[in-house]
This record gives structure tokens, sequence and C-alpha cells, in this order.
């Protein structure tokens, strides 16, 4: 690779031992800048751990993937954006195509960004900031088998099914992101996307401060534990808030949807295989058990799906019951049929207590 392709900013040991106060026990690390025009692929794949790929503004047309443990992918900000190449993606050949290669790159699965570990052997410690990634045909970045993996202001616009996307990871941290116009949703965590598996823990995964806005879904946690939604902005989406369990074992749930501002998530999205058709749901539960909703501001939705309502926990649709969850300390104005809608059975030993509304189904949770 040459100088005109990449420009290595490197400092002395001693240089940010100045800066720092102290000496770093490492030799510097490098800066990586791409300029438009110039591949990041390159230079990600030049990078080495502890690594910064900085890329300035400009339309980049790539597709991205991060092998490299410790590396950081960072923009200006939404100027620096990835959209798919301009020229149709050649076909895969016969071979390809009958299963010979392990795995499709991103670019082929239709991914802006992938950062990309392996089942027993983590991809830890990446950071994808700063950027934007918009109109790839499925997934904006989508990150599989990483731990501690930071994803933040980073735009997620217009991509086929979801804007972020993390599963088979532990520890993630998504943090004042934007996604809209999503095909689905707008950030999306599970354990597994594919098999039927019991929910897992995530150690302690946080989606914080995020804007969700005119996605299918805002935000969905599917078949995990130990993890906190809080604090960010849902407004406009088909639904705001999905927690989703399933028949295996254990349930999703033990996490925390916390302090989020819910608003007017009355767009309508036509049924799936899974799921009715949805338009004013607000935060929902299916299937889980021994998850908190505390001190959310759920607003304005009004629909006639039978997950329509502010706070709504519902039986999964493979009939899965929603278990000794917690609903407390809400504030709930305008929603329809109800503020807090409860489906289960007294049996299932949910609590609603503390939470300003002025509606239940059924009477008497507010």
């Amino acid at each position: 690779m040459t100088k005109r392709h990449i420009s290595y900013l490197a400092c002395t040991t001693a240089l940010i031992g100045a800066l720092a106060g102290t000496t770093p026990a490492s030799a510097a690390h490098r800066i990586h800048v791409v300029n438009p025009g110039e591949s990041i692929q390159k230079a990600v794949d030049a990078a080495r751990t502890g690594d910064t790929v900085l890329v300035l503004a400009g339309t980049y047309h790539e597709s991205v993937t991060v092998k490299t443990p410790g590396l950081t992918l960072r923009g200006v900000g939404p100027r620096t954006v990835i959209e798919p190449v301009r020229k149709k993606a050649a076909a895969p050949s016969a071979k390809s195509a009958r299963g010979a290669r392990a795995s499709v790159s991103c670019l082929e699965g239709g991914n802006g960004v992938c950062v990309v570990g392996g089942k027993n052997t983590p991809l830890k410690n990446v950071t994808v900031a700063d950027l934007k990634v918009s109109g790839f045909s499925r997934i904006g970045l989508w990150s599989m088998g990483t731990d501690r993996l930071t994803v933040e202001r980073v735009t997620a616009d217009d991509n086929g099914q979801w804007g972020i996307a993390q599963e088979h990871s532990t520890r993630g941290l998504f943090r004042e992101n934007t996604a809209r116009r999503n095909g689905d949703a707008g950030l999306f965590l599970a354990n597994n996307v594919k098999a039927e598996e019991g929910a897992t823990d995530s150690k302690g995964a946080v989606v914080e401060r995020n804007r969700l806005e005119d996605n299918r879904i805002g935000v969905t946690v599917r078949r995990l534990r130990n993890l906190t939604v809080a604090h960010n902005y849902v407004t406009g989406n088909c639904a705001g808030v999905f927690v989703v369990g399933d028949e295996n074992k254990p349930k999703a749930g033990s996490l925390t949807v916390t302090g989020n501002h819910v608003v007017r998530n009355n767009k309508y999205c036509a049924k799936t295989a899974r799921l009715p058709y949805l338009k004013g749901s607000g935060i929902v539960l299916t299937g889980t058990e021994k998850a908190l909703v505390t001190r959310n501001v759920v607003t304005g939705h009004s629909g006639k799906s039978p997950l329509s309502g502010g706070i709504v926990l519902f039986k999964s649709f493979v009939g899965v019951t929603s278990e000794r969850n917690r609903v407390t300390g809400n504030w709930l104005e305008d929603n329809s049929p109800a503020d807090l809608v409860n489906q289960e059975s007294t049996k299932s030993a949910n609590a609603f207590d503390g939470n300003s509304c002025r509606a239940s189904k059924p009477a008497g949770l507010c």
C-alpha cells in the first residue's frame, strides 16, 4: 500500500506518555487516515490491534469487514458515508452456490459494515463510531461473535432489514446512534437469528440514548437476558420497543427497560409470519420473565392490533406466557386501546404498580 492511499500518523511512546501523564507499556498505536476515493477496507486490513482507521468526510461505495481485535473504525460524523457499491456485484459461481465456501462476504450479504468474531473466540474491544451507513439491502452495521463492541454516534438510514444489529455477542454498548427508515428494527439485538434456542446472557449489554425513528420497530431485543435499554427516544415506528421470547429455556428477560421516551409509534406495518400487523405499540413484552419496565414516558399510541397500547404484556405466538415482570413508575398518556394492557392471566404474577395512567385492560392496573 502506497503513502498516497493511506497516511500513517504514529506517535512515539514518550509523546503519548507526556500527553497522558503516564508512560504506556506498549508501543504507540497508529492512525490510518482514509481520504475520499481510497479504500476503507485496505486501511482496515493494514491495521493492527489498537490502531484507529480514521475515515474523512466523503461518500465511500463499499462494504467493510472488521476482524481485528481492539480496532477503532471512526469517521468524522454523518459526513462520512458508507453506501453500497455503484456497480452490481458479480453473481456467485456455481461452486459457491452449492455451499463450497464457508461464509458469505459482508458485501455479498447485503451489509454495510460487518464486525465478525468467532462463536468460541469472540472478537474483543472493537469500536465503530461517527459515520453513516445507508442504503444497504440488508443491514447497515452488523456484528456477530463480539465482546465489548462499542457502536456510538453511527447513523443507519434506509437499510432493507436492520439499521444496526448484533447477535451471539456479549457486553455490547450501543450509544447515541440514529436509525431511521429501516425495513425492520432500527436496533436489533439477539442471541442467534437462525437457531431456535434459549435466551443467552448478554453480560450487561447497554442500548442507551439512541434515536430510533420511522422503522418497523424501534428496538428489538430477542431471546436475551441481562441487558439495559435506557434513555432512548423512539418515535414514528410501527412499534417502539419489543422484548421477545419463545418456547425455549431459559426465557428472555431479567433485563431493564428504563427512562425511554416512546412517543407516537403509529405507523402501519403489515403482518409477517411471526407477528400480526403492527400499529400503535409502545413497549411490548412477549414471552418474557423478570423484566423491569420503569420510569418510561409512553404517549400517543393508537391502534387495533392485538399488540396496540402503551405498555403491553402479550403471550408469545407459540403460547409462552410473560411471567413475573414488573411495570412500575411509568408515565403513560393518550394510548389506545389502553395505557397498560395485560393479556396474561393473573397466575402469571406480573406486577403493575406506581404508574401514572388513565386506562388499562383489564381495568384496575393504573
